[in-house]
């Protein structure tokens, strides 16, 4: 057994106490990991606790005529050991009677009472400041509206409606993937600005069936949704209902099925728009306004649910049904506790600390889930800051400082003061101050002195340092087409042909009317010498013109200009029509000297200035083969920022990262200056054949600079950031 102080300091206040539970809780039984417990509900507050079987048999035992002393006897005698402390059922009283679960018959306090709705009350206000990124407002109560709707949805709510459903979801996915690459160049549309609007709304409307989920569920299983609301995902708003109720259903199979029944209802959403999408994505050119909502119900009922509510380090969906897999209620909370007693009981050597769980497993899985759900809030604490404070300066800016002193600043001073103040620190706080102090310096030594990699990344595209456009040497209408984009060409080798009525009329006239002066000249050489020396010039004039139109015409066949691979615009999509001369056709590169074309925004380029070549390594993956890693060797940069891409494939079009000017239609201007690299890829003969031919290929690029604390690096990433918008 493990040890456990028997007896509290506490004790006299509660020990001749005779209070009982309050005659409108509820209890359901339910069983964990082979356990029974019991659920006891306030239907009145949609207040939740859990007992194991002795605390239930203790509250039981406390009808309003025993006191506390004597209940705590009785569980001695009948549950030796097992029996709780005095300090544990000093909780067990507290936790019920704060939670107003727990009566005492003595002359009601009209303040006391007041102010328990109060600390309520507070402390929900509190708990809602303190997550300002998804704090919730609540609007009605559904449940009137979901007792109305649940018979209508009644006859599919079931094993049979779940195979039907699943076999719809299949369905679906079975249609759409012939067309995922369609499905991937979508997604620059809906997060496009000009999306926005539409995609708040079908965002908004997804949510509200989710919840709808949800609720029914809960009231087909015979719970109450007593709250409708709305979350602010990130100021963002999103639908929420409470079917907290579902946590008293005795099947932990219920309870799973009321948490999935979000998802489930969404990825319905999700299947019916993907036959919608297919159904309407080619009207209107393939942009009609049926086809884009369809596309961003798609988008946001299966990508989102996925990410968020599937998520379950995040307190969602996912989180409640893996708590229910595992039989471990309370995960996020009892996973922090298990993280605190371990730095309790292994750094400050504090006596009598009570675990969250004795058993083996169960403290593994709180220790794993605890660390990754730490590592995932940071995660989520970096990423939506920088990505509000890049839409939103000054609103990313206020969330940064809010969250910061929420998430790490309170719980630090929560931490002091426990160090300052908790009595199993009485005989060794000094010891507990030096080490705390030792923790302290050695992370600040670890992030601000030692020195870790520094890893930049960019992005690029192979091009070739010998290339060539392709373009129209005379206007004409495109009638065929040879080469398209990827296929090797030799010097003079057809590349498209056209034809031109109005040069073969001209040629025509030309032609019949070199055959009547050679006629006129042949008659006036016998009868007038000096007209036919006339004839003769004029002669001669025509053959020059007829020279050069015919010349004009062989240039309606355009040709290589030398050997390499075509790339770049497809020739194909200019079939039939009307080419001016100097229209671009394509572009011809020599596959044989190839080379990577990268860029880097301004804030990002500063160190290429500072560091000389053999200071930093580049390597370099293809997008189309990660595997494969090259070193590059020569690394040059244009002297000046240029606006102008390189390729467009670096654009967010292109499926790049840069932004573009939307007025563009070249895909090719971006919003801000790129400082432009060109790299010479070291590629070992036996990896030559992957990479010839590529030419346009996006490559992703590494620069390993010299390693530096991880405090320089956080503070030189948030510098880069901010520039601009704020000195740091």
């Amino acid at each position: 057994m493990h040890d456990r102080p028997t007896f509290s300091p506490f004790w006299h206040r509660v020990r001749v106490m005779r209070p009982r539970l309050r005659p409108h809780v509820q209890i359901t039984r339910q069983h964990y990991r082979g356990q029974r417990w019991h659920v006891v509900h306030d239907p009145g507050n949609n207040q939740f606790y859990r007992l194991n079987p002795v605390a239930y048999e203790c509250v039981g035992l406390l009808d309003g005529r025993r006191t506390v002393e004597e209940v705590w006897k009785l569980a001695l005698t009948r549950h030796g050991d097992m029996a709780p402390t005095q300090n544990e059922l000093i909780q067990l009283i507290s936790q019920l009677y704060n939670s107003n679960l727990l009566a005492v018959d003595d002359a009601p306090d009209t303040e006391q009472l007041l102010r328990r709705g109060q600390d309520r009350r507070n402390k929900k206000i509190r708990a809602q400041a303190m997550s300002l990124m998804y704090f919730k407002i609540r609007l009605i109560n559904p449940d009137r509206i979901l007792t109305w709707l649940e018979p209508i949805f009644r006859p599919v709510l079931n094993r049979v409606g779940l195979v039907l459903w699943a076999a719809l979801v299949l369905a679906a996915l079975v249609a759409v993937i012939p067309h995922f690459e369609e499905l991937a160049s979508g997604v620059d549309d809906v997060v496009a600005p000009s999306n926005w609007l539409w995609l708040g709304a079908v965002f908004v409307v997804t949510k509200l069936i989710h919840e709808t989920g949800h609720g029914l569920i809960c009231k087909r299983f015979g719970g109450q949704v007593p709250e409708l609301g709305f979350m602010m995902l990130v100021l963002f708003p999103a639908p929420y209902v409470d079917a907290s109720a579902a946590w008293g259903f005795e099947s932990k199979w219920r309870r799973i099925a009321v948490g999935a029944g979000g998802m489930i209802f969404e990825l319905f959403v999700a299947a019916i728009a993907a036959f919608g999408w297919l159904a309407t994505r080619d009207e209107g050119g393939g942009g009609s306004l049926i086809s884009q909502i369809c596309y961003n119900a798609m988008f946001t009922a299966s990508v989102s649910t996925v990410i968020f509510n599937a998520n379950p380090l995040m307190r969602f969906d996912g989180y409640y049904i893996l708590s229910d897999l595992i039989e471990m209620p309370n995960l996020m909370q009892r996973s922090q506790n298990m993280l605190k007693h371990l730095a309790q009981v292994y750094i400050y050597r504090v006596k009598d600390a009570t675990p969250p769980s004795y058993v083996r497993d169960e403290q593994v899985i709180l220790v794993v889930y605890g660390l990754l759900a730490i590592a995932y809030r940071v995660f989520l604490f970096i990423t939506i800051t920088l990505y509000v404070m890049g839409k939103f300066f000054a609103l990313g800016l206020f969330l940064a400082i809010w969250s910061t002193a929420v998430w790490f600043i309170v719980p630090i001073a929560g931490f002091v003061h426990w160090l300052a103040t908790n009595p199993k620190l009485a005989d060794h706080r000094t010891r507990a101050v030096f080490v705390s102090l030792l923790l302290l310096a050695a992370g600040a030594g670890l992030l601000g002195l030692v020195p870790w990699p520094d890893h930049r990344r960019g992005e690029g595209v192979i091009s070739s340092a010998a290339k060539t456009g392709v373009f129209a040497g005379v206007d004409g209408f495109v009638t065929e087409v040879y080469k398209r984009p990827g296929d090797l060409v030799t010097q003079g080798e057809k590349i498209l042909s056209a034809t031109s009525p109005e040069l073969d009329a001209t040629i025509s006239a030309l032609e019949a009317t070199l055959d009547e002066v050679i006629g006129f000249e042949r008659r006036a050489i016998a009868e007038n010498p000096s007209a036919a020396e006339i004839a003769a010039e004029k002669i001669r004039t025509l053959r020059e013109q007829l020279a050069s139109m015919r010349d004009k015409r062989e240039r309606l066949i355009v040709r290589a200009p030398h050997d390499g691979v075509v790339v770049g615009r497809d020739p194909a999509t200019l079939h039939g029509a009307f080419l001016k001369e100097g229209s671009e056709i394509c572009t011809v590169v020599d596959p044989s000297s190839l080379r990577v074309t990268a860029t880097l925004s301004q804030a990002e380029a500063s160190w290429l200035f500072q560091l000389k070549r053999e200071d930093f390594d580049v390597q370099m993956r293809l997008a189309s083969n990660v595997p494969v890693v090259l070193e590059g060797d020569q690394v040059r940069v244009i002297e000046a920022a240029q606006r102008e891409l390189p390729h467009a494939a670096l654009s967010f079009a292109g499926g790049g990262t840069i932004a573009t000017d939307q007025q563009d239609q070249s895909g090719r201007q971006a919003m801000r200056g790129q400082w432009e690299l060109r790299i010479d890829p070291l590629i070992p003969t036996s990896d030559r054949a992957a990479w010839a031919g590529l030419p346009g290929e996006r490559v992703h690029l590494r620069f390993t600079l010299p390693s530096k604390p991880l405090l320089t690096q956080w503070l030189d990433g948030l510098r880069k950031a901010t520039q601009g918008k704020v000195d740091l």
